[in-house]
């Protein structure tokens, strides 16, 4: 994609999603602009905090839309407040702010009912009963961002270099020899970060409404585990779980980090949801429109492998 002159803002731009989509914009030759309360990895950055006030915009053309309070905390008001005043009060000061700009905003595939089952979730799945209050607000979110003709993308489970969540969290579920996942083997989704960056881009041309981003194809759960594990040089092996017991370990563990002196919960019902039972996303809108996903989770393994 060529966007020489085009005068590109992203926000989060110092996170692990936004960064690689400021570093996309740069290299198709973009004038970027980093919004956060962080420096991004490119251009020129401009302060803001999406708790306090409207971004300041002057000079860009389009914004993608990428801060977000993230994570899987106890549930609590503490949680629930951050969440509300980044994801949706956030997002209407974005939204006022971006006037006539196209807007892409990039929301969740957590905004899915879990509570609905399909073997393929596509746009028109019901969106509602969220696990957290991420998902909560991020549907919130979207919801505005919608009614105010931005493009939302709902990515799944993104990964790639510099990844925070889910080779972390799916290595932290290592004990001694033996990774426990719940259940039995299902089929996933998962997002590239490259993928979700070249959809940001090129998502401006796109209609407004939303789309699901994700990989060519989705994977086995257990497969993409044990290639994890070779990739980082594990030698436990996969060993299912009953779903469960999983379940009663993410209430003991959620109950437990309530406590004064606690961290964040090391197990949660979402975290167990995710694993346990196959999402996999629809991308026939998205490729409508010409989305074709260049990365695949191989590729990120191959990449983690050389760098050891």
């Amino acid at each position: 994609m060529n966007l020489a002159g085009v005068r590109v803002a992203v926000t989060g731009a110092s996170g692990f999603c936004g960064a690689a989509v400021a570093r996309a914009a740069a290299a198709a030759g973009a004038e970027v602009t980093c919004l956060g309360r962080r420096l991004g990895p490119v251009g020129r950055h401009v302060f803001w905090d999406a708790t306090l006030a409207p971004p300041d915009l002057a000079g860009t053309d389009l914004v993608v839309h990428l801060a977000a309070a993230v994570g899987d905390p106890a549930p609590g008001r503490a949680a629930d407040r951050t969440f509300e005043a980044v994801n949706v009060t956030g997002t209407a000061r974005l939204m006022e702010a971006a006037g006539t700009r196209p807007v892409v905003w990039v929301s969740s595939a957590s905004v899915y009912d879990p509570r609905v089952r399909r073997d393929r979730i596509a746009e028109d799945h019901p969106i509602g009963g969220q696990l957290t209050g991420y998902g909560r607000t991020k549907a919130a979110g979207e919801r505005l961002a919608l009614a105010a003709g931005a493009v939302v993308l709902r990515p799944r489970a993104v990964y790639g270099p510099g990844d925070p969540h889910l080779l972390p969290r799916l290595l932290a579920a290592v004990r001694g020899e033996r990774l426990l996942l719940p259940g039995p083997d299902v089929s996933l989704s998962l997002t590239a970060v490259e993928n979700l960056a070249d959809a940001c881009l090129a998502a401006v041309a796109w209609p407004a409404g939303a789309y699901n981003i994700a990989d060519e194809q989705p994977y086995s759960r257990d497969a993409v585990a044990r290639a994890a594990l070779t990739a980082t040089g594990r030698t436990a092996r996969v060993t299912h779980v009953p779903v469960g017991l999983a379940v009663a370990a993410a209430a003991l563990a959620t109950a437990r980090s309530r406590l004064p002196w606690a961290g964040p919960p090391s197990l949660t019902r979402y975290a167990v949801d995710q694993l346990a039972h196959g999402v996999v996303l629809d991308t026939t809108r998205a490729r409508a429109e010409g989305f074709q996903p260049r990365r695949c989770f191989s590729d990120f393994l191959t990449d983690l492998a050389a760098a050891r």
